[in-house]
């Protein structure tokens, strides 16, 4: 295999540029926002009540002017109006594919763009999120590592990406309506741009809001993290998230991992596996998932299979088998249907469930590993993509 990465690219990460005005209430945690309303005047021993109605009006019933938010007086919701806002990235381009995929391109402080994807499905309505503008991680498979990381994505960012998702889908309840159980957006992934644990603060205050009881309410168990292998913080991720976790793991080898998922030069397959087996939610009911993209010639002998299941052994887990989505100058093909098939049982044989992910929104360039911003993808000419592949 010739294809080959550095750990990280030559990272041109911007400074990020504050919006000028009020301070945005949307992104902060509990805490923050009663310090913030605190520092605006309002009461101390008010505070934590404020912040208990704000939140459900901004979280619950999905309001974005305070004038809406009938159980503050008047006078109370003009001073919030002077003093803060409530804003989330905007929309600039939605597409839907022909299987109902949708896509959006949101623009976020700094005009910096980053993509959403929501998946429908029978029964339950998955969100892939971005954590970063870009990523660091440069693994040669994905058409998001040929874009140069520019910085983190805010909390207000993160779970703005949510909202955005629930405004399209015309989810907010009715005020005063009872919850429905039914939800159009029942899970988040955090699989889009960028490596989430490089991201872990805001990531986490993110999440933390989409799981508050008094919001938008998901499950910790509707949450699931992908990781590259950030070994660091994998412990972190469940003392202080506590969501599902997935490992984009992809290799059998050091050899072919470091090509494929270059952080395995800092933290190799056996620190990654080792780090697994001490997660402190892994058991038969929260099973960590690992993702493997199925590459021709690649990564997806049979060898690789029996390795694969020899690796992972003791550890409550499900293999992820994803069909390789190929984009405009990537130098790898996808591994031919019966090749997975014959994976598959391997894995299956071995006790692990094996589903092979149907491959969603491929028309309108949305499906695994093909996110990119729409302006990063639009500069850059087909020999340049290839050339930063490694294909020329």
């Amino acid at each position: 295999m010739s294809v080959s990465a550095p750990i990280t690219q030559d990272v041109h990460t911007m400074p990020r540029k504050l919006p000028e005005g009020p301070q945005n209430l949307i992104g902060l945690t509990r805490e923050q926002m009663r310090d913030a309303l605190i520092a605006s005047g309002t009461p101390e021993k008010q505070a934590k009540m404020r912040v208990g109605q704000i939140w459900q009006w901004i979280y619950q019933w999905g309001k974005r002017d305070f004038a809406e938010m009938t159980n503050l007086s008047k006078a109370f919701r003009a001073e919030l109006a002077d003093t803060f806002a409530l804003e989330i990235p905007e929309v600039v381009t939605r597409q839907v594919s022909e299987d109902g995929t949708r896509k959006y391109l949101v623009r976020i402080a700094g005009g910096h763009e980053v993509e959403v994807v929501y998946i429908p499905e029978d029964g339950r309505g998955t969100l892939c999120v971005s954590s970063q503008v870009g990523c660091t991680l440069t693994c040669s498979f994905c058409h998001t590592g040929t874009q140069k990381l520019v910085r983190n994505l805010t909390a207000a960012e993160i779970i703005g990406q949510v909202m955005v998702a629930r405004d399209d889908l015309e989810e907010w309840p009715e005020v005063g309506a009872r919850r429905v159980e039914t939800r159009l957006l029942s899970n988040i992934v955090l699989m889009g741009m960028g490596e989430p644990l490089y991201n872990f603060e805001n990531v986490r205050d993110a999440m933390k809001i989409a799981m508050d009881p008094e919001g938008i309410q998901l499950s910790r168990r509707r949450i699931t993290l992908s990781t590259s292998g950030v070994v660091p913080e994998i412990h972190r991720t469940a003392q202080e998230i506590g969501c599902q976790l997935a490992v984009s793991f992809h290799a059998t080898t050091d050899d072919v991992r470091d090509k494929l998922v270059p952080i395995n030069k800092r933290w190799n397959i056996e620190a990654l596996l080792d780090a697994l087996r001490e997660y402190p939610k892994v058991s038969n009911s929260e099973r960590i998932t690992f993702e493997y993209v199925m590459l021709h010639g690649v990564n997806d002998s049979d060898a690789d299979a029996h390795r694969l299941v020899e690796l992972i052994k003791g550890i409550p887990a499900k293999i992820n088998l994803i069909p390789f989505n190929e984009w405009p100058g990537a130098p790898y093909k996808r591994s031919s249907n019966n090749r997975i098939r014959a994976f598959a049982e391997i894995v299956y044989n071995a006790g692990y469930a094996s589903p092979v992910r149907k491959p969603r929104g491929e028309d309108i360039m949305a499906a695994c590993g093909q996110l990119k911003s729409a302006t990063e993808r639009a500069r850059k000419s087909r020999k340049q993509i290839e050339a930063e592949a490694g294909l020329s």
